[in-house]
């Protein structure tokens, strides 16, 4: 720990890449909100309709990350629905508890109890049950998304392991929503991950303006306002440790700078222009003659 520096002011610094933001323009967030908050209702109302329980289905959030950070955020053990998209090599994920896909299957069989589910994989007729119910929140959301999913979605397979599920590339971006489920007397979290590459295009092309606001032009243009400490120079003297530890009130130090020499015009040690002594009224100033690239 360095000296004089508290331990909270410690951040971890994380490398972010320009080319491919991991943030969505405020425009798109909130079209894809609205998008998600329609597809959420409408999911409510199926589920309701198929498992014969009252349910109830919210949009709690929607971001964008890569595969590999929205996996990490996965439990462990879980009911992860992937699903092919025409077209793009990277698969939606439709992710909820198995537990709680149990219970859902339990009450469309004619179940009634609330007792907790363990979590477990699907035999194969709770599977078929699932993967209809999962066709269904399907079309859902083809409805919800509109034109802004072009490409078409089939069922694949269903995996229990969220750190083993290859649905992407570990870097692919995802447009993840994050759904408070309650079904019945029971509740859960879902998620929805949908591969960027499918939504992002359309995206732009029905928000040009917010397709305009390139994170890397942004940073370049908020940097031309911060102010800089600028420093005039003379030739820089190379000396002996021992020189400057013996050095007292009225030495010398003979500076291989002319008279007649412009002085250097310096930011954070990098010299920029070059520029002879003037004033300004009643303070010192410099006149720029020669600037370098």
């Amino acid at each position: 720990m360095k000296i004089g520096v508290p331990a909270s002011a410690t951040r971890p610094v994380e490398v972010y890449d320009f080319r491919r933001p991991t943030t969505l323009a405020r425009e798109h967030s909130r079209v894809l909100e609205l998008a998600f908050e329609t597809f959420a209702r409408q999911w409510g109302t199926q589920l309701t309709a198929k498992v014969r329980v009252m349910s109830q289905v919210k949009c709690d959030g929607v971001i964008m990350r890569t595969y590999d950070d929205y996996a990490a955020s996965l439990p462990s053990t879980t009911a992860m629905v992937l699903c092919s998209v025409e077209g793009i090599m990277a698969k939606v994920v439709i992710q909820f508890p198995t537990s709680a896909a149990l219970s859902w299957v339990s009450h469309m069989l004619g179940g009634t109890s609330n007792a907790p589910l363990p979590e477990r994989a699907f035999t194969q007729i709770e599977q078929a049950i699932v993967r209809r119910l999962v066709d269904d929140a399907l079309e859902d959301l083809r409805y919800s998304l509109g034109s802004l999913l072009v490409h078409q979605i089939s069922v694949g397979t269903i995996q229990y392991n969220s750190q083993f599920a290859q649905a992407a590339a570990t870097a692919d971006l995802m447009i993840v929503a994050t759904f408070s489920m309650r079904i019945g007397e029971g509740s859960a979290v879902a998620t929805l991950a949908i591969p960027a590459d499918a939504l992002l295009p359309q995206l732009v092309e029905s928000n040009p303006a917010g397709a305009s606001e390139d994170p890397e032009q942004l940073l370049q243009a908020q940097l031309a306002w911060v102010p800089v400490d600028v420093s005039l120079q003379l030739a820089p003297i190379r000396v002996l440790p021992s020189v400057i530890l013996g050095l007292a009130v009225g030495d010398l130090l003979a500076v291989p700078h002319s008279t007649h020499r412009p002085l250097d015009v310096v930011v954070d040690g990098l010299p920029l222009a070059r520029a002879a002594l003037g004033s300004n009224g009643s303070r010192l100033a410099c006149i720029v003659i020669d600037t370098e690239e």
